[in-house]
């Protein structure tokens, strides 16, 4: 069986999805898209902490799905800006867990991420999977990609 990992960039998959669709990411289809007839080594999930208690359920139904949930506090600069990214973490993870894995799957649209892509296509010779909204996913990360994945339709939870 095909053996997959899977990390979720939460922050952006959040914001893009919320602004190309005014509507929310489904976990629960991803997981069963990306995850069907494979074997899941490892499933991260990456998300800042503001320490509510709608979050902590949300992190909860991640936990419930199958996902490592790894959390960075919320940083409130002194200047007003605000700071909370995990994408190191995300690299060191992938890099970490590329041998591991067949398949790897990116949930970001973020274009800091094409170097990594390219270098786990390229060293490992791994298939990337990068599942991002089209049109909010940089033009960089999607040709490094083995294969994009539009998140559209069939990716998102109904409208309540």
């Amino acid at each position: 069986m095909v053996k997959v990992a899977l990390f979720v960039d939460v922050q952006n998959v959040y914001y893009t999805v919320r602004d190309a669709y005014g509507r929310n990411f489904d976990y629960n289809k991803f997981w069963a898209r990306a995850t069907a007839n494979r074997d899941v080594m490892n499933a991260f999930c990456y998300a800042i902490d503001r320490g509510d208690r709608k979050q902590r359920e949300f992190q909860n139904i991640l936990r419930a799905i199958g996902f490592d949930v790894k959390l960075k506090p919320f940083i409130q600069r002194s200047d007003g800006s605000a700071k909370g990214d995990w994408d190191v973490g995300i690299v060191l993870d992938v890099m970490e867990h590329a041998e591991d894995a067949d398949v790897i799957v990116l949930v970001s649209g973020d274009g800091d991420f094409d170097l990594l892509v390219e270098k786990i296509r390229v060293k490992y010779g791994k298939t990337v999977e990068v599942y991002g909204v089209p049109q909010l996913t940089a033009a960089s990360l999607i040709n490094e990609a083995s294969e994009f994945i539009a998140i559209d339709e069939t990716l998102l939870l109904n409208p309540s």
